[in-house]
């Protein structure tokens, strides 16, 4: 039974497999995410946009509905939901552990369908992007 180890904060993720409950991970893909790396400033436009009221003659600024890095990692969370869910579909694997940064992982909780957040056996919420194997597999049970 194929095991999907996901391991992912807002600016990287890690796609690691175990084929038996007592492997070793195996790395499959690496994704880089750097436009989360950026900071607001350089994610923005110096000042919000101007719109006119729809019932009198003001004007005023728009608001911040979603803020830059928020937007991003939710880009982000929905190309990683995407390629798990298709793994999924596809049968690549059986049972899916996540490790995400806590911000991070409820929006890959958004993201999935429900066949794959049926698969998902375990959820860590530590940031272990950029760990070693070694230490990414001590976070998680001995057979998966």
């Amino acid at each position: 039974m194929t095991a999907w180890v996901l391991v992912a904060d807002a600016s990287r993720a890690r796609i690691f497999s175990a084929d038996k409950s007592f492997s070793e991970l195996q790395e499959l893909q690496d994704f880089a995410h750097p436009e989360s790396r950026l900071h607001e400033q350089s994610m923005q436009s110096d000042r919000p946009g101007r719109v006119f009221d729809s019932a009198g003659d003001g004007r005023h600024a728009m608001g911040k509905e979603n803020p830059p890095k928020k937007h991003e990692a939710t880009r982000f969370a929905k190309t990683l939901c995407e390629h798990i869910n298709m793994g999924r579909a596809r049968g690549d694997f059986e049972k899916l552990y996540i490790i995400a940064a806590p911000a991070f992982l409820g929006e890959l909780r958004q993201g999935m369908n429900p066949t794959t957040q049926k698969a998902v056996v375990e959820e860590v919420s530590k940031n272990l992007a950029t760990q070693s194997v070694e230490e990414i597999r001590a976070q998680l049970p001995q057979f998966l």
